[in-house]
């Protein structure tokens, strides 16, 4: 079966993925000063632009090309547990659930740390416990997101991390791709 390669994930998309990662990572382990929190809040800007990038940006970019909706989740399923994930050109379901958690998880995480420097909250204990929480739930997603990309990339033979950053992935003809 010929295979081409197709360009999906614009300079847009790759940038706001690897920004954001670096911020991360970053957020996560560095020092929690002024510029932890100027990175958390230009990580959530980023985050609401490739949002709205999701409605108006390129093809494979658009929410319409990936949204893991219900029927969607359970066919990739079914095509895991056979032992023959479905190819999709952009993000398959459970990497677009993923990538929704981490959106989620990340504006989450820039509210309650906006909510911790306010006047109307000095000195309670709840939105420190909030992060603390939150930033713990990105940790296992980031963990869980990275080692499914090297994972699928083994099994399917693709490679998504390199498709992150040079914008190309395998168009297979004769397959089912969304």
């Amino acid at each position: 079966m010929p295979v081409t390669r197709v360009r999906v994930w614009d300079a847009w998309v790759r940038f706001t993925h690897w920004a954001v990662a670096g911020i991360v990572l970053w957020n996560l382990f560095g020092p929690t000063d002024f510029a932890h929190r100027l990175l958390g809040y230009v990580a959530a800007g980023l985050v609401v632009a490739r949002i709205v990038w999701g409605f108006v940006g390129s093809r494979h970019a658009r929410f319409s090309a990936w949204w893991p909706t219900r029927s969607h989740l359970f066919a990739y399923l079914a095509s895991l547990a056979k032992g023959k994930p479905m190819h999709h050109v952009s993000h398959n379901p459970l990497g677009g659930l993923m990538a929704l958690l981490l959106w989620f998880l990340i504006l989450a995480l820039a509210v309650s740390g906006w909510i911790m420097r306010l006047d109307a909250f000095w000195g309670e204990e709840w939105p420190q416990v909030i992060h603390t929480w939150l930033s713990v739930a990105v940790e296992v997603c980031v963990c869980v997101h990275v080692a499914a990309a090297v994972a699928m990339s083994v099994w399917t033979r693709e490679n998504l991390i390199g498709a992150m950053v040079t914008g190309y992935k395998r168009d297979a003809e004769n397959k089912k791709a969304s």
